[in-house]
């Protein structure tokens, strides 16, 4: 059984494992097919990659960067905050050349410009409707151990500068609330599945209300497939063509959830299997390992592939146990 601890790294780790192993993945699973066969081992982008060309193996991208930006500010605000979300969000742009970066969501980007312009935060997420809010919340929901509606609630302000949006919102909260209860020593994963319609019904009520079909339905949608057994190539393919991959947060949140179930939650199939759906590959696994490696902990992470990820230049800059650490000691009882 997990302590609070190993569950908080293995949030944290899942989250670069997913992300850096869907990476190379191409937009299309018979691209990726064609290509590589299953994605078993981390790999540098392919060359012809439209986003992610010249990235090199074990890389994280902006999901994890996000993320870790924003739970070292939640650290040193002792708390989730706009004031530290801004500065979270503002400060990764401009380190990336956000400006230019070919990996910057266009909400995220909308939103920032329009920070840097001056607008109200309250404004500048009113049309954000992508996957960046669901992308980068995972510390939203380490910090909220078996508090899914905690986690919905800060959940909805990590959305606010870019993201501020009823679907964007809606799929955010669903992830954090996974995590939430995800973080309990006695975690199902039908609870954790719970976990997220509740973040997903309860999430669609804040923000500016915005158009786009229910997160709820599309992830009841790819846990029905992901449970239908048999060719795990077919499912997948069934996931993208029915549920979806792309930057629609809709489609994101939702097939992270199918790919979770159909690896049972086991961070290193469940970034397998996220890698091979293609499409926004390294959000969808990145989203899905979040949850599992919170769930199984971070015993249940190779420790080869954590020595991987740490020796990044990128990834260590971030300092996986150090924020771990950080946000332990926000959640640990006194």
């Amino acid at each position: 059984m997990s302590t609070l601890k190993e569950k908080i790294l293995g949030g944290l780790y899942g989250q670069a494992l997913g992300d850096a192993w869907g990476m190379p993945a191409y937009f299309h699973p018979d691209q990726t097919w064609k290509a590589y066969g299953w994605i078993t081992d981390f790999l540098p982008a392919p060359p012809d990659h439209e986003v992610h060309a010249g990235l090199p193996a074990a890389r994280i991208t902006d999901d994890s960067e996000q993320a870790f930006s924003l739970a070292w500010e939640y650290i040193h605000a002792k708390d989730v905050t706009l004031a530290a979300t801004i500065k979270g969000i503002v400060e990764w742009y401009d380190r990336v050349g956000g400006d230019t970066s070919k990996y910057v969501g266009p909400s995220t980007r909308r939103g920032v410009q329009a920070l840097k312009r001056g607008d109200d935060p309250h404004t500048t997420g009113r049309l954000g409707d992508t996957n960046g809010a669901a992308m980068r919340v995972s510390p939203v929901g380490l910090l909220h151990p078996n508090d899914p509606i905690g986690a919905i609630d800060d959940a909805a302000i990590s959305c606010i500068p870019t993201h501020n949006t009823s679907v964007a919102i809606s799929g955010a909260s669903a992830i954090a609330a996974a995590i939430a209860i995800a973080m309990r020593k006695d975690a199902t994963l039908d609870a954790i599945i719970a976990g997220g319609l509740l973040g997903a019904e309860l999430g669609r009520q804040k923000g500016h209300p915005w158009l786009g079909p229910s997160v709820t339905r599309r992830i009841e949608m790819a846990v029905t497939i992901a449970r239908k057994g048999g060719d795990p190539l077919a499912r997948l393919r069934e996931i993208f063509d029915t549920v979806g991959t792309s930057l629609s947060i809709v489609e994101t949140v939702g097939a992270a959830f199918g790919v979770l179930v159909m690896a049972d939650a086991d961070p290193k199939q469940t970034a397998i299997y996220a890698a091979n759906c293609s499409g926004d590959a390294d959000t969808v696994g990145a989203i899905a390992c979040a949850i599992a490696g919170t769930y199984r902990g971070v015993g249940a992470i190779d420790p080869a592939i954590i020595a991987r990820l740490d020796a990044d230049e990128i990834c260590k800059q971030y300092n996986i146990p150090a924020i771990a650490e950080g946000l332990y000691s926000m959640v640990s009882p006194s």
